[in-house]
Formats: structure tokens, sequence, C-alpha cells
């Protein structure tokens, strides 16, 4: 039996694959797209470490940023463990060859982010993450990590609360099959396509390892809390780096008056951004003052997606923008050692994951190293676990191979569909960000959950129309549709319960944070075919 079934290929799922196959375990790694299309790719400004290359910094200081964004609503020790972590983290990457911008004394160059107290962010121009990827799949090239591209996530093999692997559906062929494993980690990204057309996330951010986790038994937590980047293209919603804004770039609003501080953290930027446009006001980022020199040197990547994808250059123009969805802070409930609640033998870590290291607000620049950092200690973990399990076979594996094959089967028969899921899911994505975004308001929240749970009700008169055997996407997109709409569920329910404004997650009717009540995490899980949920306290 495999030892250690990888089930996502980006940043996140290749640092866990490096550290368990450098540890000899036997390692796949499985994708539902090719690595180097992973979310890890898009983002461009940094990767946090304490350095103090460019300012004094200290790691005291990383923690208490990322803690304060967080709004108390985290895991101090494993904040505290993945900044520790953080110098040792970008040593490792620069041994695998990542290509960091360097100072004049050849040291890395750091800039400064979002709700930073100092220039902390490594970069590589603003393609950071992109070169990350690139660096971390090559040498997973040349380690001899395998890996099986497209294939996509239909459930977990699950015996007695333990997972066994995976079931997957064959994109290419379509076939579905399993894949059983020793132990398994889920690095399948996070859900940001809930907000479609709304969002800096990729068509592919369907929440596939969120759902998959909740149907299997396990839990999730704080999913109402999604951060949206203040600085999204106006047109096409394509993000526009914090860099942008750590380099001098100021925002302004149509009478080219600046109104907010740019490097408040990411809710504080978005909300004021939201405000200005709420009054009729168009917001523009404004870096002409920084010269053609130093926007080509440092953010060649920004200048170029102008260019393509609203006609302007900002060099000599302001650029049109607006907030949209780009992170999801909540996710997947783990542990300490990451391992998943109400899972043995099971971890999740990246944006799938919530490792209470981001709580009610992700810090600028701590995405990256999450995926980096814990990715490691994901494998780490997974190894452990391996090394006191032995090979089992188990008729449950078969069980949930049939289901899953008839399930699929079914979906081919003719039909005479009633509903076209695509045309519900464009609209639940612009209801999301009107509702579910960067103000809320619990009579709307409520009135899109009720949707939302009609067309759930409602998914049998739903299908696909293209009934080819072989890279169906009509197939893949209604799965993930479905994914969405479970995980969507939870993200409403989640920002219902919670009556009170913290981080990322505002109510107008509760703008203040109310620790007595609310300084808790949201957990949710099925019991009896039922969705329920509770808050746990912070203790720390």
């Amino acid at each position: 039996m495999l030892d250690i079934l990888i089930i996502g290929s980006g940043g996140a799922g290749l640092s866990s694959a490096l550290l368990a196959k450098e540890s000899g375990a036997s390692v796949l790694v499985v994708g539902k797209s090719y690595p180097t299309a992973s979310q890890t790719s898009m983002a461009q400004g940094g990767m946090n470490a304490s350095l103090g290359n460019v300012t004094p910094d200290s790691i005291q200081a990383h923690i208490d940023d990322t803690i304060k964004s967080a709004h108390q609503l985290c895991n101090k020790k494993m904040i505290q463990q993945m900044c520790e972590d953080a110098p040792k983290s970008i040593v490792w990457l620069e041994k695998l060859g990542v290509p960091f911008d360097r100072t004049p004394e050849s040291k890395v160059a750091q800039r400064q982010l979002g709700g930073a107290s100092s220039k902390r962010a490594c970069y590589a121009q603003d393609y950071t993450g992109l070169k990350i990827l690139h660096t971390l799949y090559d040498t997973c090239l040349k380690e001899g990590v395998e890996m099986q591209e497209e294939l996509f996530l239909l459930n977990l093999i699950t015996e007695e609360e333990t997972v066994l692997g995976a079931i997957f559906l064959d994109i290419i062929s379509g076939e579905v099959k399993e894949i059983r494993a020793k132990a398994t980690i889920i690095a399948t990204g996070g859900y940001g396509a809930l907000y479609k057309n709304f969002t800096t996330n990729s068509e592919g951010a369907t929440g596939d390892g969120i759902a998959s986790v909740l149907r299997a038994g396990g839990c999730l937590s704080d999913m109402e809390f999604v951060q949206f980047h203040p600085t999204a293209l106006k047109g096409s919603a394509t993000l526009i780096s914090e860099s942008a804004r750590g380099e001098g770039g100021y925002l302004v609003n149509s009478k080219e008056e600046r109104f907010v501080d740019e490097l408040l953290p990411r809710d504080v930027v978005a909300r004021a951004i939201a405000e200005q446009i709420s009054r009729g006001e168009e917001v523009f980022l404004d870096v002409r003052h920084l010269g053609e020199a130093k926007l080509l040197k440092l953010m060649p990547q920004e200048v170029h997606l102008c260019k393509l994808h609203e006609n302007i250059d900002p060099v000599h123009e302001l650029i049109p923008i607006k907030p949209v969805a780009h992170y999801s802070m909540g996710g997947i409930d783990v542990n300490e050692k990451l391992e998943v609640t109400g899972l043995k033998n099971c971890y999740a870590v990246g944006e799938c994951s919530n490792a209470k290291v981001h709580g009610a607000n992700r810090l600028g620049g701590n995405s990256l190293l999450e995926i980096v950092s814990l990715g490691r200690l994901a494998g780490k973990n997974a190894v452990g676990c391996v090394s006191q399990r032995t090979d089992t076979t188990n008729a449950t594996t078969t069980k949930q191979l049939k289901a899953d094959q008839e399930y699929i089967e079914g979906l081919f028969e003719e039909y005479p569909w009633e509903q076209n899921f695509y045309t519900l899911q464009n609209a639940l994505g612009e209801k999301f960000y009107k509702h579910a975004g960067i103000v809320r308001d619990n009579t709307e929240l409520n009135n899109l959950l009720n949707e939302l749970r009609v067309i759930k009700a409602d998914l049998d008169n739903m299908g696909i129309g293209d009934k080819s055997r072989e890279n169906n996407t009509n197939l893949v997109e209604f799965l993930q549709f479905q994914n969405l709409l479970e995980v969507g569920e939870v993200v409403l329910d989640a920002a219902l319960v919670r009556d009170e404004s913290r981080g990322a997650h505002f109510k107008s009717a509760f703008p203040t944070e109310d620790n007595k009540q609310y300084k808790a995490h949201s957990l949710y899980w099925i019991e009896d075919n039922v969705l329920q949920n509770r808050l746990v306290k912070v203790v720390n």
C-alpha cells in the first residue's frame, strides 16, 4: 500500500511531498489540474520572514502582527511555531533555487505589506508565488516524487472514522477509481469560486477537499471568514498585488483624494474602498509617481496585467480597482499536528485547512509562509503516522468505490434536465459578493441561505448535457458546483451565527467585536445527515 497520498499539487502539497519523500516514504501527489496551474502561482507580493535585511525586525514582531491581524481568533502556539520557522523556510527555498530579489549587499530583499510593522516580505519581483511553485515542482521532479494529474477528488474512503485513501474521477478517461494509502494529506485550496466573477481565485477554487471532509465525518471551522483583497482590476477582478501599495502606491477616489492609509490590514482597506464606492465614487490605485523604471523592475506583472485587462498604462494612468474575494481563512479544522478533527490518518494543510494561524483576517505575506512551513510539518507528521500503521484491506473501500461509480454513471443517463446549473452558479456568485461579502446583513444572509438550500434540494433536476466519457469538463464543473453548494451553506450559516464584526466578517448591525460571546471558533460537522454547529472558545 502507498504510504502517503497527497491530494492537491500546489505549494502546500508539493512542500509536504518533498519532506515525506526525503524521509523515505512512498508518496503520490494527485491534482485535478497541473501543479503549475495551482492558486499558489497567483500569490504575487511576497512571503513573510523576520530576516531584518532591509529594516529592523524580530520574530516577536512578526508574531505580534499576525495575532493582531487575526483579531485574537487564533492559536498563538501555532503562530509562534510558524513565525519562528519562517527564516528556516526561506533558507530551505533558497537552497532549492528560488530566485528571490536581492539587496545591494546580496541579502534577500524584503518589502512591507499591509498590517506589517516592518519590511518583512521576501519577494521575487511580483511573481513570488509563481517562482516558489515552479521551484518546488522542479525539485519534486528531480527527487522522483510520483504525480498524477487530472484526477478529481470525489470522496474520501473511511472506516470507523479512519481515512484509507480516496475515490477519484479520472478526467481524461472518465473512469472512477480508488487510491488507498496509510496516510492522506489534503491540500486542495480554498473556496473563493463561491464568489464567481468577483474573486481573484481560479475557477477551480471550489472547496473540493473541504466538502469531502464534511461528507466523510470531519469538521470545518471559521468558514465565515473570507478575505477581500482591496485591489483587483475593476473590469476583470484580476489581482493587483499588495506590493504596489507596499512600494508606495496610493489609493485615491474620483477626486484623486487619498482616503485611507494604504498599509492598514486588508479588511480595513477593503471596507474603506467599499464605502467610497457606495457613495458613488470610483476608486483607483495610483502608482504613477513611482516611475517607469521602478515599476518595470519590481512590478512587471502588474504593468502587463493593467495593459492586458484594462487597456491602461499604469506608468501614466490611474488603475481602476475594486475589492473582491481573495482568500479563505476558514476551512478543514485541524489540531496542532494538522490532523483533521473527527478523522484519523488524515491531515490538511494550506488554504483548505484552518490551523488557526490567520484567524479573522490573514496578514499579507503569511499565505506563502503557511504553505511552505506547515506544508513541511504536514509531511513530517504524516510520515510519523505511516510508521505506526500496517497494510490493511477492507471491503468498505469497495462500497465507497461502487457508490461513486453508480452516481457518476447515473449522470450519463438521458434525463430532461430542468435547471441549468451554470446560470445558477453565476447568479450565486454575484449574490455572495453582494450579501455575504465585505459588509453583511442578517436578513440578506438568511434569504441567500434559504435560496441556496432550495437549489441543493433541486439538484436531482440538474445534470450534464455533455455525455462524452473522456475529458468531460461539463461533468467536472457540475461536481464542483455541488461542492460549492455544500461549502456555501456552511459559510452562510456561520456568518448568520456570528453577530459581531471581527476582521473580514463585518455586520452593519453589529459593528464591534464581542469577545464575551464570539471570541470563539465556529465548528461545523454533519451528524445523522444534518449540519451541526457549535462555538468553541479560544483558550490562549
